[in-house]
């Protein structure tokens, strides 16, 4: 994933309600129970054999290689909480919008030293959900990072740059140098 995926997921996990499981035989537990008690399913999602799967629910194998702790820790994340998951994308959606804190080059089409030039900015803005709506639905079809990163540049072209149609009608901005990105709702 890119910096708007694991944003938008950073800010999915601020909203859970209990912690990951810790040990690698309570993670790999979770990971069959949600296939459903399948653990080739497990072990086609994590490349690793059937039987590691069984060695680790079973407590003979403790301790992962590193890249393994790391897809399962990443498996599980994707995983966890999915209501209450959906349940603050809903909340973000429909009401409360999210806010985007970011620090980037914005990008314009100006002459070189007008105030419109492109400059490393720093800004912090709510996002009304009509956006925040879009950023979920474009994350679940499987948009790309630079799909993701257009919606939050229209977004924040619209309501910092534009202040709402107030001002700056024919702007056109775009996301470039992306130093962080942070997403909350």
């Amino acid at each position: 994933m890119g910096i708007f995926g694991d944003s938008l997921d950073k800010a999915a996990q601020a909203n859970w309600t209990r912690p990951l499981p810790k040990s690698a035989q309570a993670q790999m537990r979770f990971l069959v129970r949600h296939e459903k008690g399948s653990t080739k399913a497990v072990a086609l999602r994590l490349g690793v054999s059937q039987r590691t799967v069984e060695r680790y629910l079973t407590g003979q194998f403790k301790h992962p290689r590193k890249d393994l702790a790391a897809r399962m820790a990443a498996e599980v994340r994707r995983d966890w909480q999915p209501r209450v998951r959906q349940r603050a994308q809903k909340a973000a959606a429909s009401t409360g919008g999210l806010v985007i804190e970011t620090r980037a080059r914005f990008g314009f089409t100006a002459a070189p030293g007008s105030t419109d030039d492109g400059r490393v900015r720093r800004i912090t803005q709510h996002l009304p959900p009509a956006y925040a709506q879009r950023l979920f639905d474009a994350q679940a079809a499987g948009a790309s990072e630079r799909e993701l990163q257009a919606i939050a540049a229209e977004g924040l072209q619209e309501q910092y740059f534009k202040d709402a149609g107030r001002r700056a009608p024919g702007l056109l901005v775009e996301f470039t140098d992306i130093d962080y990105v942070e997403l909350d709702y």
